[in-house]
């Protein structure tokens, strides 16, 4: 008999006590599994009582792993993602489409992707995509995805990373806008804001001395919202290089001054280690990388005084 059957009460024990760690419930983890949280319950607890040592926590505050609880999870967690990764594998090879989920922003998706979205299926014609979408502040974990854009410092004991650029930013707003601004230099300018994420303009990205005069703001919690606002003139916004290069070198943006701001943070690909890299997503995760690349390659060549390609991509 295999060491690990005499292990445990049953195989079904494993799969209940990674959705009760995972959920951190025993009520949404039998409604995950479908049975009742008694019997949830009953499982843990013949878990618990088969190994000899306690793997969850429970108070008034809820439920929490213990130290010999979330090392079991940890194992648990890997080899079930290993076990998805090869039954995925073997239902790519029966039936020839391979599926890449990706974890992106809103924004980078409808900005930077969607106008190249022909482009990247004629490339990888068959690969099945889908996407999970982020309004808001780029964060939050990859478990269920092949590949998410995220803001981290680089590899760690979980995920792997590749660069992608530093995080690069420059107020933005349409030809239009500007042009209007020359004619009229006391006019009031409109700022469009990404609320409670983005740096305030003032003490922050300072558009300079060019937009001086009143002020008003728009602001909003989708940052698509606050870039499609900018390409419709309603104002000056501050762009992101990974999400506003495309329309810096189509001309339907134009930078609003030539302040370049530089954070300490860096925008990576990333996956879990223990989701192991299929070839389709190697290679979608290299495609980005390239042309992202020859994106700012091409705004670069327009503005050279921004000195962007040292910008976005100097890693020291």
């Amino acid at each position: 008999m295999n060491p690990l059957r005499r292990m445990l009460p049953s195989n079904h024990a494993l799969f209940v006590f990674e959705a009760v760690a995972r959920n951190t419930s025993f009520t949404r983890a039998a409604a995950e599994l479908n049975v009742t949280q008694p019997a949830v319950s009953k499982a843990m607890a013949q878990l618990e009582r088969h190994l000899g040592v306690r793997l969850i926590d429970r108070s008034a505050e809820g439920l929490a792993l213990t130290e010999d609880g979330a090392i079991l999870y940890r194992r648990v967690a890997d080899g079930f993602r290993g076990i998805e990764a090869a039954l995925r594998e073997i239902d790519i090879r029966r039936t020839g489409i391979d599926t890449v989920t990706l974890s992106l922003s809103s924004a980078f998706t409808t900005h930077w992707l969607m106008p190249r979205i022909n482009t990247l299926q004629a490339t990888f014609p068959s690969v099945d995509f889908r996407f999970q979408l982020i309004p808001g502040a780029l964060a939050g974990p990859v478990d269920d995805v092949d590949l998410g854009m995220r803001f981290v410092e680089g590899p760690d004991l979980d995920h792997e990373a590749l660069f992608l650029m530093n995080e690069v930013m420059l107020p933005v707003c349409s030809p239009a806008y500007r042009a209007g601004r020359g004619a009229a230099p006391e006019s009031r300018t409109t700022f469009v804001n990404l609320t409670a994420t983005s740096p305030m303009w003032v003490g922050g990205v300072d558009p300079g001395p060019d937009w001086n005069g009143s002020r008003a703001s728009l602001n909003f919690s989708d940052y698509a919202v606050v870039l499609q606002a900018a390409l419709l003139g309603q104002g000056v916004a501050l762009g992101w290089m990974s999400v506003v290069s495309h329309w810096l070198s189509t001309g339907d943006l134009v930078p609003a001054a030539d302040r370049v701001t530089r954070t300490a943070r860096v925008c990576q690909l990333i996956h879990l280690r223990s989701r192991p890299l299929r070839r389709s997503v190697a290679a979608v995760r290299d495609w980005l990388v390239a042309e992202m690349r020859a994106d700012v390659a091409r705004v670069d060549k327009i503005y050279p005084e921004l000195g962007l390609i040292r910008t976005c991509f100097e890693t020291s």
